[in-house]
């Protein structure tokens, strides 16, 4: 049973997104505190998962690959909210917003196209990334402000995005868990690395 908390931790996360969005859409902005209640929610469960299936060795490719795609639909629904919630500032933010979505489709595509499988690579910068995106969130949902916090978050995702690029360019072969581009580029030479069970 306990090798079977990573997965249902993911899968927690991946249910409060049809939750978060149902609340959006039908409560409005009474409904921010509840939000942001689960939005913190679902970050310390995808804080917990992987150090737990690290720790149990469940660390399973198919494993790694569903809790990628449970955090990206995870916060697209933190997105959606936010933009159900404050569609002015949204709006006038469209341009950088558009900009990142792109960069999240290419890192798809590059993969695809190099490898016939999605992403998976949850470096370090993606995971820094996901913090500013907790603070702007943050700002969005209970503050209704787009600021600095919003600024960090977009400057931070260009960097983690492109970053995800470059791993997956240089990788000789698919994998998951690859902190960096630099640790892709050791992987293609063949030059071993600690890792780390609370990050990768």
């Amino acid at each position: 049973m306990a090798k079977r908390i990573p997965f249902l931790l993911i899968l927690f996360r991946l249910l409060l997104a049809p939750v978060i969005l149902t609340l959006a859409f039908r409560y409005g902005n009474t409904a921010s505190p509840i939000i942001l209640i689960l939005m913190y929610a679902g970050l310390i469960s995808d804080i917990i998962d992987g150090i737990v299936a690290r720790h149990l060795g469940v660390a399973t490719t198919s494993l790694r690959r569903f809790d990628s795609q449970a955090d990206m639909i995870f916060w697209l629904s933190i997105g959606f909210a936010s933009w159900k919630l404050n569609p002015t500032l949204i709006s006038d933010n469209a341009a950088p917003i558009i900009f990142l979505l792109f960069l999240e489709a290419s890192c798809y595509l590059v993969s695809f196209a190099k490898f016939g499988r999605e992403t998976c690579t949850h470096a370090y910068l993606s995971k820094l990334w996901g913090l500013s995106l907790l603070a702007a969130f943050t700002f969005l949902i209970a503050y209704h402000e787009a600021e600095t916090a919003f600024t960090i978050a977009i400057v931070m995702g260009v960097i983690s995005h492109l970053d995800r690029i470059l791993i997956t360019l240089i990788l000789p072969r698919w994998t998951h868990d690859v902190p960096s581009a630099y640790h892709a580029f050791l992987i293609r030479k063949g030059i071993p690395f600690k890792k780390y069970k609370a990050f990768n």
